[in-house]
């Protein structure tokens, strides 16, 4: 008795076979990567009526070099937060642009790459893929209006604490847009 495989088998064992890989793969986290970067585009701007101010600057949280750091600090700056983790395609996807702003604005406006993994794992990333963002362990509970169970989430903070982008998902932050929006929340 001869075993025959049709097309339809072929097929299937390739689409189970491509599934397992973008799943279970590094090459799956590469290719999810890479769809997070081809289809982010600007942030957009909170709509007016719904820019809340921060209802807390009580924030503390430790730098890249364990040293204590009170968010509280911050205030009175332009603020971009962003929350993210090493194991998040979209996370990663939006860093090289992330990276590409902080080497323009990192000097007038207050970045903070807020992750809760294991500082040594973070830092590792950070120093393989060659970015010199600042990062920060939280040690405490993020204001509430800073909350979000989105990775990555990104706030962009004026100097008054109202809270003007608020965008989950990956974004290109290097966009003429954002570029814009910080030029004029320097300026107020």
């Amino acid at each position: 008795m001869s075993l025959k495989i049709g097309k339809k088998q072929w097929l299937n064992a390739a689409l189970i076979l491509g599934v397992i890989l973008l799943l279970f793969t590094p090459i799956g986290f590469k290719v999810k990567v890479l769809a997070s970067r081809l289809l982010s585009s600007s942030a957009a701007m909170v709509k007016a009526e719904f820019q809340v101010p921060l209802d807390s600057y009580r924030w503390e949280l430790k730098d890249s070099k364990m040293q204590y750091f009170n968010f509280e600090s911050q205030k009175g700056k332009v603020i971009l937060v962003n929350f993210w983790a090493t194991w998040c395609p979209p996370c990663i996807a939006e860093m090289p642009s992330m990276q590409e702003l902080y080497n323009d604005y990192g000097d007038r406006v207050a970045f903070m790459f807020v992750t809760n993994e294991e500082e040594q794992k973070a830092l590792d990333f950070l120093n393989k893929k060659k970015y010199n963002l600042p990062v920060y362990f939280p040690q405490s509970q993020e204001p509430k209006v800073l909350s979000s169970k989105v990775l990555p989430t990104t706030y962009i903070i004026n100097k008054e604490g109202k809270i003007k982008v608020a965008e989950t998902g990956a974004a290109d932050w290097n966009s003429a847009a954002t570029r814009k929006l910080l030029d004029s929340l320097l300026e107020e």
